[in-house]
């Protein structure tokens, strides 16, 4: 990468950069909807926005609680990227070899953290800062809903990116030395369903449409048409960008456009209650007689679910975690979830072709990694490393010294080998089992707010047969 800052740095600067710049382009036409400096404390209090600076602090430790999860309970419930594979096979090896061009990987790997970012942080003050206040509501609730919905799939439907499962395609979103300690830190890599980078903007795209539909307002003399467009332009960005760069499948986008639709109906149903009734009201909703059978339905419905993911078909010793082929390196990370007592790592070859195993600290792999390929033979004289012949494991407790004290796993064919190799890690990790229940917590708003989807769609349809 040629930016001067790291991926987050850049991205938060881009993002503060941009802000007044692009409201003021977007509100050009109607400069007397915009809110002086003076005007903005005052604002802010009379229209309780206080709340929605609450939801993304809110927001930040939810999601950190809940990725606390994901490694752990990975050991209970296994993975289901086989499924995937099953379905769409090497689809995507086919995009990444539409362009080779350096150029293009940078711009669309800081497009892929940038815009999203922003799409989580600008609709929100932009409709503040140009007294949309209903607006203003439903997009700060739109980035906490939609991932509170996706919950349950990223903790119990572990699905690896692609360039982790599809031999040829290469990392190059996350084997970069520019954003490799990030990522690592950051994203599971196996929280490929549903693909919220597709699923969080047309959610607030439908949002949009349900907006001018219900005030009468034409699209085309919309004051916020120049925002709806650049979330339109970045749909369209994204749907080849992410598969593009080795992360999702075509099937994860799937569950991201459901999850948009119950996401914008649930925000438009809760939004006026909170606003005008406030949070009681809102919360009463969930106890409405039409609503209460659909929650409790979807709620058994999901929990059957996660009881069926739990030590169920995606444990399967036989299903690969990682495959790969030729000079194809793969990379997993071990969480520091303790200092006292060790993971239990188990590393398994579950293929014919015999596979390199290297134990090695992040950092020591940061300066190798480069445009989606790592350095392999320059590592191996910094670890630990093993060969595994067919059908062979390796054992090890894992004990980092610090909390910074990150390893990784490096894993490739031996070198001359034909075939594809396919290896299963399975790491132990000592809070699994607390965590399971906590976890299971964790799913249940996601089953609620599908209920309240369903009981509120069934009411609406009963009025309109009765209209």
């Amino acid at each position: 990468m040629i930016w001067p800052f790291g991926p987050y740095g850049t991205s938060i600067g881009l993002l503060l950069v941009l802000t007044t710049p692009l409201y003021l382009l977007w509100t050009r036409k109607d400069p007397s909807v915009r809110l002086s400096l003076r005007e903005m404390p005052l604002e802010i209090i009379n229209q309780r926005y206080y709340w929605h600076l609450f939801l993304y602090l809110a927001m930040f430790g939810f999601k950190a609680f809940t990725d606390h999860h994901n490694e752990p309970l990975k050991e209970i419930v296994g993975g289901y990227t086989h499924l995937i594979h099953a379905i769409e096979g090497t689809f995507v090896l086919g995009v990444q070899s539409i362009i080779e061009s350096e150029v293009i990987i940078q711009i669309l790997s800081l497009h892929y953290l940038f815009a999203y970012l922003f799409i989580i942080w600008y609709p929100p003050v932009h409709h503040i800062l140009s007294g949309d206040r209903d607006l203003a509501d439903l997009s700060a609730m739109n980035y906490v809903l939609i991932y509170v919905l996706a919950v349950p799939f990223y903790l119990f439907f572990n699905v690896e990116v692609t360039s982790s499962y599809v031999p040829g395609i290469e990392a190059l979103m996350y084997h970069d030395s520019w954003n490799l300690v990030f990522f690592t830190s950051n994203d599971p890599f196996d929280n490929g369903v549903p693909s919220l980078h597709i699923g969080l903007p047309v959610s607030l795209l439908l949002i949009h449409r349900a907006h001018l539909k219900a005030n009468g307002i034409e699209i085309s003399s919309w004051r916020h048409r120049g925002l709806d467009r650049f979330i339109m332009a970045n749909v369209a960005i994204y749907s080849f960008s992410i598969l593009y760069l080795g992360i999702h499948w075509v099937f994860d986008i799937l569950p991201g456009l459901l999850l948009a639709v119950i996401c914008s109906k649930t925000c438009i149903h809760i939004q006026p209650l909170l606003r005008e009734s406030g949070i009681k009201a809102a919360f009463r909703t969930f106890t409405n007689p039409n609503h209460v059978k659909p929650i409790l339905l979807a709620t058994i419905l999901g929990m059957l679910a996660i009881s069926v993911a739990i030590n169920g078909p995606g444990t399967d010793s036989e299903h690969p975690d990682f495959r790969m082929e030729g000079d194809d390196v793969r990379l997993d990370t071990l969480e520091v979830h303790s200092l006292s007592n060790p993971t239990i790592v188990t590393i398994t070859n579950v293929g014919d072709v015999p596979v390199q195993i290297l134990l090695i600290d992040r950092g020591l792999v940061e300066p190798l990694a480069d445009r989606g390929v790592i350095d392999f033979e320059s590592a191996l004289a910094h670890g630990s490393s093993k060969t595994l012949e067919a059908d062979s494991e390796w054992s090890f407790e894992h004990l980092p010294e610090n909390l910074l004290d990150v390893d990784v796993i490096l894993m490739r064919s031996v070198q001359g080998s034909s075939g594809i190799a396919e290896v299963a890690v399975l790491a132990d990790y000592p809070d699994s089992d607390k965590l399971l229940v906590s976890g299971i917590l964790l799913c249940i708003p996601s089953f609620v707010l599908t209920g309240l989807f369903i009981g509120t769609t069934r009411s609406e349809r009963r009025l309109d047969h009765s209209g």
